[in-house]
This record gives structure tokens, C-alpha cells and sequence, in this order.
């Protein structure tokens, strides 16, 4: 049955006192115990044996049994378990129940025991009240007839007419018409109650943030002489294992903490969320002491129960055995095993779990049966693999008459291990080798490298190789997704993480870590006096950023950095490297640090370790080494001569920042708004040098071709953003991708629009962007063109200033017009 909630209600309702009359019209054998559990009214019953219990509702010295329909129509829910045990649940709006000013709600029900043990029935009375503060006198209730109950709502004036049904098309039904469906419909002043049977015609099948969920979405007419009005009701339960998930050591429920069909409205709060079992709200004490968890996330309500605390039962191995359908009046008496007969009784004393359950119609029913692999019955072989046997034949008998029949069953279980998938691996001179086992087959699981998930693209880079059992990736030790731990002399310390998780849950099957110290050389030193040094991100220090270290020289920065190392070229008499003496060796030494203050204060708030790497180079002074050459013409000077020769330079403007596709010539003029930002690419076209590097000295923009026009807008000054600009140039790193061979060749900026505001009146028609670039030699150390340090070192490379007068030969390049609107 599908509860319904209205979501806005008058007032809350609030149990105070809980009160329980028992008659009994012969001395009972059963317990029978009853309570008020908030909307909800219990009743226990235990000691039930083998008897048949009926249920049926008193109005009025009259009886109307429970079937299942009615039960589902009216709010009644009806448990029976494998220990002789009843549950009885009836909401206290159901239709029977005597209703005063929606304060005071009483119930009435009948039990009658029918049994083979006895010649006369035996029935109770159990008459469950819900009362205000102070008590009241209850009128009789004239209606014996559940529809005839449900369909008389109290007087508000308004009446229901019509429910509209969202299937989730629109289906419109007459009261009646939904009543002979089995909806049970009523109102009062203060509330509206709708029941559904679960499924119906009317519900639907939804996916609610990977849960899937049987829904119920109506809307309700009312109808007053010549007004009307609506109300929306709705419901979502959670369908068989939706949202269920287990491990081996806990059951876990994810519940949507937004339910689309149910909640319309963009904004609302979720003022409480509470857990209870069995219709029983627990305390947070009492949650606690069972090791029970209920938290909230983003898109879930979740609740972890430990398998073997209290409610739950570990994973057991048996046979459950399902016979039926079988008539309303059937009742099992025994089951009969190959060398004993056990009665119920017997069976549910042998740890048996014997129980039955009725259709959805309430004109037939199925029992349930459930023997472990551990009793005595059941039959054993190992081959390899275990296999369990089991042969009964259930005794029944049929009411009223006590006419006998048998059923036969034979089980034969065969259980193999089952093996999640796996990770394992180790290391070579360079690389990771990972091998990941797919498991039994069936396990749908994903797999991340470090923290991003392995994608195709990803494993191709890997160079991914399987088969149906396995498949292996070889990472190297310098990849993106590996972690540096420490760094020596002559190795780097790195380390792979490999997590294996179930996507629907996200629980992780396995967390595997490979770490190995492979042989590097960080430092080298070339005869001629120069030296390398390679500076890398270590765990300890997560915030570091590479761009912004310096060797002891300021101005001296990486020749090449990205997010996880920088590279260092420089001379032994550069930089701020220093000399000692030692005895027949010379020694250099320097080191790499971040020396900006605020990133040292940023460092020093974060409590992080701060980084710095030594540098040194050690040159025998009394080793002789002989070598022969051979003279001739030089072919070529030794560095490219900046800023001269006939070499093309190309802007263009991109649609975004990927600069992957960009502007073309015909598609000028280039028209964007206020606020959205340009983004430029210079290229250095027809080089394939990586040692030739383009650099940008100057870029500015006007609102005429003529780049000697005004007014002027200053972009990028002596190869650094415009400081004044409280918009500044965002510089773009490019990487050897697509179409981009070289990336000295190449630089990429990006121009907010907003950065011409301050002259509104001017932009009412179109700009020009005017560079002046600049052409260097990587190779040469003291070269000021490739050497560039600005205050803002996030948007340059560093070392010294670029004047204009050291280079006379600008090559010039424009891009335009473009058009400027207003949004």
C-alpha cells in the first residue's frame, strides 16, 4: 500500500496517551498487545501456532473481514512472521475508525483463531483509542460499508468531485469510479487522505536520482456550489532493492533527499529527518547503541545498518521454498522430510522460517519456507564445489471441512566463491605495471587512477592491454595521476593509487597503492658551465605551484613549468650562484624556492612545510682531459638574431579558451557584447624550431586600424599585463596539442571585455587589436626577450624587463575590427 502525504497541512497532530481494552470472549492461549505509534495504531499478536488468524473490523455489533483489498483501501496492513507472530497496522484515518473534530480516533477489530485443534473458533475483541487531552463521547458510526466510509468526507463545505490521475498522463475518475478501483478516498476540515493498492494502473515507474521509485501523482477536485479547487497528493516508494545496498559488512539505504513527483516547489527546507523500525521512531541514544547511522548529502538521505547489529540478521545460507498460489481457505498443518515429519510448531522450534502471504485480490495465498544449509534435512556433496540438497512435502489441509491434500518440492543448490574484482602491480626503471581482475562475471565496477576516473581515452594513454579475465595499464612514474613523495638526490620517490568502486552506491571494492623510488637525475652539469635542475610538486606541499619558483635570483625562473614540475636552464656565474673551494674540486651551489612574500605568508597560514630544493654542481680543478678537433668555417652563429629576417606572425581570436576553433577572415567584423571576453592566439607561422620562441612585447588596442591612433587602451606592457588595468590580460599556457607542435612558437591571451568600460561613450562601434612581438633564441641564457618578469607572475615567465629601445625590429600584428555591444 502507498501511503500519501500532503505536504501542506493546518496543524499537527500530537499523541498523548495511548489507551488499550482487551476483551476477550473466552480465555485466550494468545497475547494480544496494542499502542498508538503517531499516525499509526499496532496491534501485536503471538502465540499463534499453527491457528489461522482472520481479521475484521466491528462497527456497530457487525464485522467486516480485512481482505486484502479492503485492508488496502481502508489503511490496514496485516504481517505475519516466521515465529507464530502477527502484526496488525491501521492508520488511525481509516475508514472504519470514529472520528471526533479529528482529535479523537477509535478502532475496533475482530480476531478470530480457526485451528484443526479445536471444534469452536475462538474471537477477540481489541478496541484501540487515539484521544485528545480530554476525553469525549463517540457517536455511533452509521456506515458499515467501506466505500460508503470512505466516500463521506466530514463537512467542509467543499466536496471531492474528481481525481486526477498523472500515469504520468492525465486520467480523470469520479469518486466512485476510483473507490471500485480500490482507492479510498476521504476529507475532513483539516485533511485529505488518499490510499492507493501497490501497484496499481495509476502508478509509474520513476528514476529519481538512480533510485527507482513507484510513484502516485494526483490531483484532487473539490467542489463547492460554483467553486473549485485542487489539491496535489502525491507519493514515491522506493520499488524492491531500489536504493539497497550491501557490503560485506553493512546493508545501506539511499533515499532521495528530493523527490521530484512529490515536492513542485524550487525552494523548500527539510526542517527533520528522523529513522525508526517497525512504525517505532528511534532516539539518537538508541540509534547510537545499535551502531545505527543516518546521515545527509546533497542528493541523499542515508541510512548504514552493521550487519549483525540489532534488527539485522548476518547472511545466512538456506533454502527458501515459495508453494502456491493456494485458496483463502488452505491451511499448511506440516511438512514431511525424508526421515521425520514436523508440525509448525515443530519446524518454527527447529529455526524453520515458516510464514504466508496473500494476493493483492485476497482470494489466494502464498507460503514461504525457509531451512538452513546447516539442518540435519539437508543433504551435502563436495565436488570442487558444494552442492545442498533438500526434499519435503508440505501437508495441507482445507477449512472448513479438514479436507487433506500434499505438495511435493525437491532444491538442489550449488555454491561457488565469488571474487571481486582486484588490483595489483609493480614497478620497472620508469614505469608502474597495474593489473586490474575483472572478478566473477557480472560485477559492473569503475576504476580511478590517482583522483580521476580511467576513462578510454585515459586507458589508451596507458597503453591498456586485457582479455576476458584482466586488463593492464603501464604508467609512468612521472604521469599526472602519480603522487611524488619525496625527492633525493638520484631518485624521485612516486606512488600510484588505484581505487576500484561500484558506481551506483560509490563504496570502494578496493584501494591499492604502489609506491617505488625510481633513479633520476634532477641536477645536471655540463662542462661549459651550464646546468639543469627539475623541481617537482610534492604531496607534502599540495598548494605549490611550479610557475612561481625562483632560483636564489628572483628574475630567474623555470624555462618550462607546468602544474606538476619546472625546469631550470642557467649558468655556474648567473642566477645568484655561488662559488667555493674546495680541495681539487670547485663547488656551485643554488637553490629553488618560492621567494614572493605573499606566497610565503599563504604557505606560512596554511601550516604547510615550505619548499626548497638545493642545487650543486661539483668541477674537478686538477683533471687534465685531452682533446682534438678539427677547424673549419662555421656554418651558422650560434644564437638566432632576435627581432630581424623575414618571419611571418599571425593573430586570430578563438571562439573560447580551448583555442580550438577560431574566427574566420570572412565572418568579419567580429561582433561581441560588453562582457565577454576575447581570447587571441599569436603564432609564429612556417617555424619549425622549438628553440625559436615567440614573445609578446606590446599589445594595446584603438578604435581605429591605425595603430598610432587614439584613444589607446594598454594590454600587455614590456611583456607584462598593464598593471593599471583593473582587468588585466590573462595569460593562457599552451601546450604541444592539436595543431600546436611547438609552444614557443605560440602564445595564447585572453582580453575581458569589460576592460574597455571605463570609456563607454567610445565603444559605440568597433575596436583594433594591435601587437608588437618579438623573436628570441631559447638557448641563449642572457637573452632579455625570452626572459621576462613581471609583478604579476601568474601571466609571464620571469628574468629581466624588455625595454623597447634593446629591440627596434618589432614585428607587428593586428586583429579587427570588432564590434562592441551593449547586453
Amino acid at each position: 500500500m502507498i501511503p500519501v502525504t500532503i505536504l501542506k497541512w493546518t496543524r499537527w497532530f500530537i499523541l498523548l496517551v495511548a489507551v488499550v481494552n482487551i476483551e476477550a470472549l473466552n480465555k485466550p492461549p494468545i497475547k494480544i498487545n496494542s499502542k498508538c505509534l503517531g499516525n499509526l495504531l499496532r496491534v501485536d499478536v503471538s502465540r499463534l501456532g499453527g491457528s489461522f488468524l482472520e481479521v475484521s473490523v466491528v462497527i456497530n455489533n457487525s464485522s467486516i473481514i480485512l481482505t486484502t483489498s479492503v485492508s488496502s483501501q481502508c489503511g490496514f496492513t496485516i504481517k505475519k512472521d516466521h515465529q507464530g507472530n502477527a502484526v496488525i497496522y491501521a492508520s488511525i484515518q481509516n475508514c472504519f475508525a470514529r472520528n471526533v473534530d479529528d482529535k479523537a480516533f477509535t478502532t475496533k477489530l475482530g480476531l478470530r483463531l480457526q485451528s484443526d485443534n479445536v471444534v469452536e473458533d475462538e474471537f477477540y475483541l481489541v478496541s484501540v483509542k487515539k484521544p485528545a487531552p480530554n476525553d469525549y463521547n463517540l457517536p455511533a458510526y452509521p456506515y458499515s460499508n467501506p466505500h460508503k466510509a470512505a466516500k463521506q468526507p466530514r463537512d467542509t463545505g467543499f466536496r471531492i468531485t474528481k481525481v486526477v490521475f498523472f500515469t504520468p498522463e492525465e486520467r480523470v475518475m469520479q469518486v466512485e469510479e476510483a473507490q471500485r478501483n480500490g482507492y479510498g478516498i476521504s476529507s475532513t476540515a483539516t485533511r485529505l487522505v488518499l490510499r492507493s493498492p501497490n501497484p496499481s494502473r495509476e502508478t509509474y515507474t520513476k528514476d529519481v536520482a538512480g533510485v527507482p521509485m513507484t510513484v502516485l501523482s494526483t490531483s484532487i477536485i473539490f467542489e463547492k456550489a460554483k467553486l473549485t479547487t485542487q489539491l496535489y497528493a502525491g507519493a514515491a516508494c522506493p520499488q524492491a532493492q531500489g536504493g539497497v545496498f550491501f557490503t560485506e559488512t553493512s546493508i545501506r539505504w539511499f533515499l532521495p533527499r528530493r523527490i521530484d513527483p512529490m515536492i513542485h516547489s524550487k525552494h523548500f527546507r527539510l526542517l527533520e529527518v528522523n529513522m525508526g523500525v517497525d512504525g517505532r521512531k528511534l532516539e539518537a541514544t538508541e540509534m547510537s547503541a545499535r551502531n545505527y547511522s543516518l546521515t545527509l548529502d546533497d542528493l541523499y538521505i542515508i541510512v548504514e545498518i552493521p550487519i549483525g547489529a540489532a534488527g539485522t540478521v548476518p547472511k545466512e545460507m538456506m533454502f527458501k521454498v515459495l508453494i502456491g498460489p493456494v485458496g483463502f481457505d488452505v491451511m499448511l498443518k506440516n511438512i514431511s522430510f525424508p526421515f521425520e515429519v514436523l508440525s509448525l510448531a515443530d519446524c518454527i522450534a527447529r529455526g524453520f522460517h515458516v510464514f504466508d502471504q496473500m494476493s493483492p485480490n485476497g482470494c489466494s495465498k502464498v507460503y514461504t519456507v525457509e531451512v538452513p544449509f546447516t539442518d540435519r534435512v539437508i543433504g551435502r556433496k563436495e565436488m570442487g564445489v558444494t552442492i545442498y540438497t533438500l526434499h519435503l512435502t508440505f501437508g495441507f489441509l482445507v477449512l472448513p471441512k479438514y479436507a487433506p491434500f500434499t505438495a511435493t518440492a525437491y532444491l538442489r543448490a550449488k555454491l561457488e566463491d565469488i571474487a571481486p574484482p582486484s588490483v595489483s602491480g609493480s614497478c620497472g626503471d620508469k614505469n608502474f605495471y597495474v593489473i586490474v581482475k575483472y572478478g566473477t562475471n557480472g560485477f559492473n565496477f569503475q576504476t580511478k587512477m590517482g583522483k580521476r576516473m580511467l576513462t578510454g581515452s585515459l586507458a589508451q594513454q596507458y597503453g591498456i592491454m586485457g582479455n576476458n579475465t584482466h586488463f593492464s595499464l603501464v604508467v609512468p612514474f612521472s604521469a599526472a595521476d602519480a603522487t611524488v613523495e619525496a625527492v633525493e638526490m638520484s631518485s624521485i620517490k612516486s606512488r600510484l593509487d588505484v581505487t576500484l568502486r561500484y558506481p551506483k552506491t560509490n563504496t570502494t571494492i578496493q584501494v591499492f597503492s604502489l609506491a617505488c623510488n625510481f633513479i633520476t637525475k634532477l641536477i645536471e652539469c655540463f662542462p661549459n658551465g651550464t646546468i639543469t635542475a627539475i623541481a617537482i610538486t610534492l604531496e607534502s606541499v599540495p598548494s605549490l605551484n611550479p610557475r612561481r619558483l625562483t632560483l636564489r635570483n628572483p628574475a630567474c625562473g623555470p624555462t618550462y613549468s607546468n602544474d606538476q614540475y619546472a625546469y631550470f636552464v642557467f649558468t655556474a656565474n648567473s642566477c645568484g650562484t655561488t662559488r667555493k673551494f674546495l680541495p681539487n674540486m670547485m663547488l656551485y651551489e643554488n637553490e629553488i624556492s618560492i621567494t614572493d612574500e605573499l606566497e610565503l605568508r599563504k604557505l606560512s597560514q596554511s601550516k604547510e612545510p615550505e619548499f626548497e630544493l638545493k642545487v650543486f654542481c661539483y668541477y674537478d680543478i686538477n683533471t687534465n682531459q685531452a682533446i682534438g678537433f678539427n677547424t673549419r668555417s662555421r656554418r651558422s652563429v650560434p644564437y638566432a638574431d632576435d627581432a630581424r629576417g623575414e618571419m611571418q606572425v599571425e593573430m586570430r581570436v578563438a571562439l573560447d579558451d580551448s583555442y580550438s576553433v577560431f574566427q574566420r577572415v570572412e565572418d568579419n567584423p567580429i561582433t561581441k557584447y560588453l562582457q565577454q571576453p576575447l581570447y587571441f592566439e599569436v603564432e609564429l607561422m612556417g617555424s619549425y624550431n622549438p628553440k625559436e620562441s615567440l614573445e609578446l612585447a606590446y599589445c594595446w588596442a584603438t578604435l581605429e586600424e591605425d595603430k598610432m591612433s587614439l584613444p589607446r587602451w594598454n594590454l600587455i606592457v614590456n611583456g607584462c599585463a598593464n598593471s593599471t588595468d583593473p582587468h588585466p590580460v590573462i595569460f593562457h599556457s599552451v601546450l604541444p596539442k592539436g595543431k600546436v607542435h611547438y609552444p614557443s612558437n605560440v602564445k595564447q591571451f585572453e582580453v575581458p571585455m569589460f576592460a574597455f568600460a571605463e570609456d563607454k561613450d567610445n565603444l559605440n562601434r568597433q575596436v583594433f587589436v594591435h601587437c608588437e612581438v618579438v623573436i628570441c633564441d631559447v638557448r641563449n641564457p642572457v637573452d632579455a626577450a625570452c626572459n621576462v618578469q613581471c609583478s604579476d607572475q601568474d601571466n609571464t615567465m620571469k628574468g629581466q624587463k624588455l625595454a623597447v629601445s634593446d629591440y627596434p625590429g618589432f614585428k607587428h600584428v593586428t586583429s579587427g575590427p570588432i564590434i562592441i555591444m551593449s547586453p
